[in-house]
């Protein structure tokens, strides 16, 4: 197992290191030999000639960013630490916000199979809708920008622990219930020292789907209320025409949800190990 992980980190390492190198070879290749396109040639030619700035550009951009991320110049000049930790504190409190519904109702209808069939038609509706389309409705009833983007992050987060919940209750082994009932547990404690551990890597498997997605949705949220987060950031560094600025953020959006999702893939382990 360790020769294979060793194996497969040089060979993502040198995968990497191609790419790159393709990335920063493609920007040296002169502007005559790539040929304009029509919008290029009405921007003046190859003089005028817009590109994605190479690698070596975006990583002295990138250790500009991190050697201060936490500065505060204004409104529209905040450190990249500042911006994401906005962003994680919105997805943060509707996750839990999300989690705190989701799993003891979702207790409930994996135990209640009356409560499962009334209640079954209200999530298979709901469950579809895009996240952003709740925002319009969001901001009318909230009237604010920050509770109407936690309150886009607590909808999409809600359904994959909810559903995830249920199954996982559902399917605990009925032999498991029996002995609790021999020995006369209540069903709160049958709920908690039986079913609980038996479910708790479905329910982790649902919590992890819930936070990728909601760190998914928030780029977009903000994007659309503005003020401060990663989303705005990448918003407003495209407005300025900085694409070293909008590169450096997209990696930290990609290393920021990977670091989530390793997280509670890490719990996930240690649960059914110790399950």
């Amino acid at each position: 197992m360790a020769s294979l992980n060793m194996k497969a980190t040089l060979l993502s390492l040198l995968l990497l290191l191609v790419g790159l190198g393709i990335w920063e070879a493609m920007n040296q290749v002169p502007a005559a030999s790539t040929g304009l396109s029509e919008y290029e040639r009405m921007m003046g030619g190859a003089d005028q000639e817009a590109r994605v700035p190479p690698p070596s550009q975006v990583f002295s951009h990138a250790w500009d960013e991190l050697s201060d991320p936490f500065y505060d110049a204004g409104p529209n000049d905040k450190g990249i630490g500042i911006q994401l930790a906005y962003s994680l504190y919105r997805v943060l409190t509707g996750y839990l916000a999300a989690a705190l519904i989701a799993i003891p109702l979702g207790f409930v209808i994996g135990m209640s199979p009356l409560m499962h069939k009334a209640l079954n038609p209200f999530i298979q509706v709901l469950r579809p809708i895009s996240p952003l389309a709740w925002m319009p409705l969001a901001l009318f009833i909230i009237r604010d920008s920050e509770g109407s983007a936690i309150f886009v992050i607590f909808i999409c987060s809600i359904w994959p622990m909810l559903i995830n919940t249920a199954f996982g209750v559902a399917n605990v082994r009925t032999d498991w219930i029996k002995v609790a009932r021999t020995h006369e547990l209540s069903p709160l404690k049958t709920a908690f020292l039986v079913i609980l551990p038996a479910a708790a890597p479905t329910i982790l498997t649902g919590m992890r789907i819930s936070i990728g997605i909601a760190w998914l949705v928030i780029v977009a949220a903000e994007m659309l209320v503005g003020g401060t987060g990663i989303g705005y950031y990448v918003w407003n560094e495209w407005n300025n025409l900085d694409l070293n600025s909008v590169i450096f953020s997209i990696l930290m959006i990609g290393i920021v949800g990977m670091l989530l999702d390793m997280t509670l893939a890490a719990v996930t382990k240690l649960v059914q190990y110790e399950d």
